[in-house]
């Protein structure tokens, strides 16, 4: 199961299980520890295997250098594996200052590339049943793949028009908006999760995982319909940390694929796939005039900077501007009106 953690030993010996141990007790999201546990064996092997402890400023400058020079990383990645680092050796190993000077790479931040209206629904269009509404949700609510997968049926609130998303980015709950288009489509989910759930409670089980000791908390929640998945999975999975069979969600990596092959049979060659339905969302709310801190609550942003970037694509339109060379062409029949 990709978003479930490892067991760890109660008292682990090994380093980087104590680096786990750390994160997990700051109740960091599961995804930040796979990008730090990561980065820091990147920058072990980087380093001959030179155990961190008998590293320190230097060698993290030549990591980085190193990064922005000859694996030509983005900005943002260099940034991503400076977190992981300075997470190692002020919190894990209590470095009180750590001073760092070396270079950002200076890459240009890409445009995100994004579907017009009529590609995204084709592409949708092109999706099998089981993953249309995971694509609808992206477009229409600006979800995340993983926000999808984790959605609990609790989380659709009908009598609100509202989706909650729980653990989004940066471990952040937020409400975003319950898309009219797909009510009807969402209450058909709603009661196959039904019908599944109370197959599975029959068969004796009928439990689902939960985050942060949660299970221990409200020993019946697990078994409640209101704490299933939107999404299920087909096929029940063993929890590798008790060894208990639940019934986990849809994987992203399966609806990914998915996405790829219905933009191939949309016939659409953009470097295009799931997250590409998250920009589309934000670019057509621009287009439509609403006020870019909506927008940034909208997709959990914690910097209205990162929503901005949309700015660009919207302006790359020509802010309706007519090209001279549309001016010397027949509107009715494309041909170049040349004067004899």
């Amino acid at each position: 199961m990709q978003d479930v953690r490892r067991p760890l030993p109660a008292t682990p010996v090994r380093f980087l299980d104590q680096f786990r141990t750390l994160i997990r007790a700051q109740n960091k999201a599961f995804k930040t520890e796979k990008t730090y546990v990561q980065w820091v064996k990147a920058f072990i092997y980087f380093h001959n295997k030179r155990h961190p402890k008998d590293m320190g400023v230097v060698e993290i400058e030549q990591f980085l250098e190193h990064l922005a020079v000859q694996e030509n990383a983005s900005r943002n990645t260099q940034k991503t594996a400076l977190n992981a680092l300075v997470f190692l050796y002020k919190q894990f190993f209590g470095l009180a200052e750590l001073k760092l000077s070396f270079q950002y790479a200076k890459q240009p931040q890409a445009i995100p590339v994004v579907f017009s209206h009529n590609e995204a629904m084709s592409v949708i269009a092109q999706l099998p049943a089981a993953y249309y509404l995971h694509a609808g949700l992206m477009y229409g609510a600006g979800l995340r793949i993983s926000e999808c997968g984790r959605l609990r049926v609790q989380d659709v609130d009908f009598s609100m028009n509202t989706l909650i998303v729980r653990r989004g980015k940066g471990n952040k709950d937020r409400v975003t908006m319950l898309p009219a288009s797909l009510i009807n489509a969402l209450k058909e989910q709603l009661s196959l999760v039904k019908i599944i759930h109370q197959r599975d409670v029959k068969d004796g089980g009928g439990e689902v995982y939960l985050p942060n000791l949660l299970a221990k908390k409200y020993p019946s929640a697990p078994r409640e319909l209101a704490w299933q998945y939107l999404f299920p999975a087909k096929e029940l999975s063993v929890d590798p940390r008790t060894g208990i069979k639940r019934r986990h969600h849809i994987m992203d990596s399966t609806v990914q694929r998915a996405v790829k092959n219905a933009i191939r049979a949309a016939g659409i060659h953009k470097k295009a796939g799931s997250h590409t339905f998250r920009h589309s969302f934000a670019t057509r709310l621009l287009e439509q005039g609403y006020d870019i801190r909506t927008i940034q609550e909208l997709l959990g942003h914690a910097d209205v900077a990162t929503t901005e970037i949309y700015t660009h694509v919207v302006k790359q339109g020509g802010k309706g501007v007519r090209s001279p060379i549309d001016l010397a062409f027949n509107s009715q029949t494309g041909i170049p009106g040349i004067d004899h």
